[in-house]
């Protein structure tokens, strides 16, 4: 995928250290997560929203 991502925000699990991930929403409707460290210039991992869905209620159930 290609998707434009914007409003970009850190997760609430974030460090203060700078090991953080940042979560966008194209206007697709696409979940775009990446690195905070990369500066905007690493890669993106792309999810649909079932598969964010998904991914959100396995790391729910782990308790993280």
């Amino acid at each position: 995928m290609s998707s434009q991502y914007t409003h970009w925000f850190k997760s609430s699990h974030s460090t203060p250290n700078g090991d953080c991930v940042e979560v966008g929403r194209s206007p697709e409707g696409t979940i775009g997560v990446r690195d905070t460290k990369q500066r905007g210039a690493g890669p993106i991992l792309d999810f649909t929203p079932q598969e964010w869905a998904d991914f959100l209620q396995a790391m729910r159930a782990r308790d993280l």
